[in-house]
């Protein structure tokens, strides 16, 4: 089986996604996110450990500028992790499906 896959967040931007792969994209629903908010949601998979390193950046193909988002990982644990989207800009709201690509890194 392909160690990369893909997912789409089906009601607004904290919807959980599932995705048991070792790397992947997540396609954000494209709800609004107000200037300096921040969203999170939760990814399960079955491959990550809460020794793991989970690494994400926004795809530069979807969204108008990728420095209007940070993204990163808010906890990790076995079987899970909590991924957070911030909108960088002061008052902009913005309602774009970002694509979150991520890979892990299994540590022992």
């Amino acid at each position: 089986a392909a160690a990369q896959g893909t997912v789409t967040q089906a009601t607004n931007k904290s919807t959980a996604v599932t995705l048991n792969k070792s790397a992947g994209r997540i396609t954000m629903n494209a709800a609004a996110l107000a200037g300096a908010a921040a969203v999170s949601f939760t990814l399960t998979n079955s491959l990550i450990s809460a020794n793991d390193v989970l690494v994400l950046c926004v795809s530069a193909g979807s969204v108008g500028d990728v420095t209007t988002y940070g993204v990163y990982t808010n906890n990790l644990g076995a079987g899970t992790a909590g991924i957070t989207l911030r909108n960088l800009t002061a008052a902009t709201s913005q309602s774009e499906a970002v694509v979150i690509n991520f890979a892990l890194i299994h540590c022992d």
